[in-house]
């Protein structure tokens, strides 16, 4: 008896905390009504940052368009270090529809810019500052970075890992497989992989996708959910 009123008890707890912690999380999304600690340049209608946020400042210096879903523990940082004035205009902009996967970090000191409709899986990196290494005799950490503009064109696809570096500049449409390291210019239609990443298809309205697809396009899924064809009579 007192084993089964434990088990009831932990249920219970366990509901409990987890209503709570639903609670907590729609209470401290960030939004346009409901910019919590932040003070961001512009943040688009239902555009939401999810809670908890990862690191943010700079945000002045940020502009988030409209119907963007940021993930948990996205990181958006603008400067070497909070309270910097960078000076007019914005450094970060993402444009609508854009989805920044759970963990992702994006980094800028040059600007950076991310067209509409543009989705990156979770953990992705994007910055447009790195590391220099040209004196041997300092630490790397303390030497001067480098630092070049970053844009990714509309409708582009960055999958889970990749890291896009200074300078990069992807085209409209361009697809970064998971885990790769990209950088310089990725024309439009292009899908990249590796480290670094490198072009392994293109299409073009002469030829279509090369190599060719080896697969038919997807369409909806259009017949019964798993297990309904089951006989789940007693």
């Amino acid at each position: 008896m007192l084993t089964a009123l434990r088990a009831l008890a932990g249920r219970a707890g366990s509901g409990v905390a987890h209503a709570l912690w639903k609670g907590l999380a729609r209470a401290a999304a960030v939004t346009a009504d409901r910019p919590g600690p932040y003070a961001f340049h512009h943040v688009g209608e239902r555009t939401r940052l999810a809670f908890p946020q990862g690191t943010v400042f700079g945000e002045r210096y940020i502009s988030l368009g409209a119907d963007c879903v940021i993930g948990q523990d996205v990181t958006l940082t603008v400067g070497m270090a909070p309270g910097l004035d960078l000076g007019p205009g914005l450094r970060l902009t993402l444009g609508d529809g854009v989805v920044l996967g759970r963990g992702s970090h994006v980094v800028v000191e040059a600007p950076v810019d991310v067209a509409d409709d543009v989705f990156l899986g979770p953990y992705c990196y994007v910055t447009s500052t790195n590391h220099s290494y040209d004196d041997p005799a300092r630490p790397v950490g303390l030497q001067w970075p480098r630092a070049a503009p970053v844009a990714i064109g509309p409708g582009s696809w960055i999958g889970a890992g990749a890291v896009v570096l200074p300078g990069a500049r992807l085209g409209r449409n361009v697809v970064v497989a998971a885990g790769a390291v990209v950088r310089g210019e990725i024309p439009d239609h292009t899908v990249v992989a590796g480290v670094p990443a490198r072009a392994v298809r293109r299409w073009s309205a002469q030829e279509g996708w090369q190599p060719p697809l080896r697969t038919p396009a997807p369409v909806p899924w259009t017949g019964p959910p798993p297990g309904a064809d089951e006989d789940v009579t007693p």
